[in-house]
């Protein structure tokens, strides 16, 4: 059994002040009051001193980092992946898949569900001694490519998008051995609804984006199985409104005032300007709030040309461009949590649960995001102004 102590912890109902954790075979087993709660026989705590106590952060969109993408096949991409992810506070994750040639996706689709699938026998062993044990934990995978807009693609390639049908959402489960969790998809397609519904109906959980839906389209997706909204104002239609005769609120009206929908953000300050930031905060709320990264393999880089899937991407000064279009970020999630806090002047434990407790909820997966008594141990210490100074995994620190 483990103990630890800090200064404060943040639970999904508020904070714990001065909490005593004890965790055993990699869970939370009770949360308490260190003044009212003695230790049991033998177990020293771990003080944090007036460190906080998060649940570990959860990032739904990321497509790489330390110089690697999640669709490269070298066997050393994925681990310097997952160790910058926990240097930054991020436990769990979903690579995501950028849109690419079929044989492309199916390949990456593979190679990830087996990565997946390791790291789910090395948890259930409770393995301690792997290699994998200090790591951010892939838990599924985003198909954000290639059932999107050619309108609202962004850099995505356009020879390679593909018209949402069953039958090729049937050849990328396959591939993926039904690890696929999330899927961005464009609800104006022809075929979107039917493909949005059966995703749904296995558990995955919908996104819309890189749209160009109308308001009326947009809630024919929602209403098909629908539930979360891609980089919110980043590649969707824009809000029009300009004269009585001309109104068109189009899908972004639809994700900000639906309550079935939630939303994330790239909070970067270069994606969004901090207003909107603050907009779809008080639109969705502490509850339908979510960051993530949407981060390349440059992120963790100095400034260069890097790859994003298959394609060229020049950093400099934190813009990732391709043909003049921004593609992806160099953002991290500590970062993210930071700047929502500031731009949205939310405290920090609000910021905190749009990295952790509410991407788990998108997701639907259980025992991550929060810290209570039967959730995984992943956990991070932050100080008060929300750096992160160390990150738990199943209870056991990451040394990266």
């Amino acid at each position: 059994m483990l103990a630890f102590t800090a200064g404060k912890l943040l639970t999904p109902t508020g904070a714990v002040d001065h909490p005593l954790v004890l965790i055993d075979e990699g869970r939370v087993l009770e949360i308490s009051a260190r003044s009212g709660r003695q230790l049991p026989a033998g177990v020293a705590p771990s003080d944090f001193g007036d460190g906080v106590m998060a649940p570990g952060y959860v990032d739904l969109h990321i497509h790489g980092s330390a110089g690697f993408d999640v669709m490269d096949e070298d066997a050393e991409a994925l681990p310097a992946i997952e160790q910058l992810l926990a240097r930054h506070g991020v436990t769990s994750y979903f690579p995501t898949i950028v849109t690419a040639p079929m044989d492309t996706i199916l390949r990456a689709l593979e190679r990830l569900a087996s990565a997946i699938e390791k790291r789910e026998r090395d948890y259930e062993r409770k393995d301690r001694n792997a290699d994998s044990t200090d790591r951010a934990r892939p838990l599924g995978i985003h198909l954000e490519g290639p059932f999107i807009s050619h309108a609202r693609r962004g850099v995505h390639p356009p020879e390679d998008l593909l018209a949402p049908t069953l039958a090729t959402f049937e050849r990328f489960w396959q591939a993926a051995r039904g690890r696929i969790r999330m899927m961005t998809i464009a609800p104006e397609l022809e075929g979107a609804p039917e493909v949005i519904a059966e995703a749904a109906r296995r558990g995955v959980s919908v996104s819309l984006g890189h749209s160009d839906a109308d308001f009326e389209a947009a809630e024919r997706g929602i209403a098909a199985g629908a539930r979360h909204a891609t980089h919110t104002f980043n590649a969707m239609r824009p809000l029009d409104h300009r004269t009585l005769d001309h109104r068109s609120p189009g899908i972004l009206a639809a994700v900000l005032t639906d309550r079935r929908v939630s939303a994330d953000i790239i909070a970067d300050g270069v994606h969004l300007d901090p207003a909107i930031v603050k907009l779809v905060a008080s639109a969705k709320g502490p509850e339908q709030t979510v960051l993530i990264t949407d981060a390349i393999s440059a992120t963790g880089m100095p400034d260069g040309r890097y790859r994003l899937g298959s394609f060229a991407v020049d950093v400099r000064d934190g813009r990732c461009m391709a043909d003049g279009k921004l593609a992806g970020s160099v953002l991290t999630m500590d970062r993210a949590v930071r700047n929502l806090a500031r731009f949205a002047e939310w405290d920090l434990s609000q910021a905190v649960a749009a990295a952790s407790r509410n991407p788990a909820r998108v997701a639907r997966i259980a025992n991550k995001g929060v810290l209570a008594a039967g959730a995984d141990a992943d956990f991070v210490v932050l100080s008060p102004a929300g750096e992160v100074l160390r990150t738990f995994i199943g209870g056991v620190e990451c040394s990266g």
